[in-house]
């Protein structure tokens, strides 16, 4: 048992480097529109969403889902500046204008936000699949 640590810290690499890959997915494709819908902000949320949700509940912790969104900030904080060629992904508005990158950005953080934050209802679980009509103290 003494790599103990081992397991738990490669999910969190993996899971960091997934949520990389998604948000640097969502934060390029997130102003996409047909006609007048945002196609692009939906998908990306979907995708990104998705990833968080079946972290959580795949792994049990949310340490792994932590790990996803901060790859998923990390993305949106890298693309977001100006490139080495003068290029922005996500600009500043014109007046008058859908402020989609700002709608993305306060979006993506508060998925990461909801499903960090999201209580672990895997104890209530074991105590109504278990029937014995335990204490929430007895579950600790």
């Amino acid at each position: 048992m003494r790599n103990a640590w081992l397991a738990p810290l490669l999910t969190w690499l993996v899971a960091f480097v997934a949520g990389g890959v998604f948000g640097v997915a969502g934060t390029i494709a997130h102003a996409f529109t047909w006609g007048v819908l945002p196609v692009g902000l939906v998908l990306a949320t979907a995708g990104c969403a998705g990833l968080l949700v079946s972290l959580r509940l795949l792994t049990d912790d949310r340490w792994s889902a932590l790990a996803a969104g901060l790859g998923m900030l990390a993305a949106l904080l890298v693309y977001s500046g100006r490139g080495p060629g003068g290029s922005v992904v996500v600009p500043v508005p014109a007046e008058g204008d859908f402020p989609f990158g700002y709608v993305w950005t306060y979006l993506l953080a508060g998925l990461v936000l909801v499903a960090v934050a999201w209580p672990d209802v895997s104890t209530s679980r074991r105590l109504s699949e278990s029937g014995r009509g335990a204490s929430w103290e007895d579950a600790r």
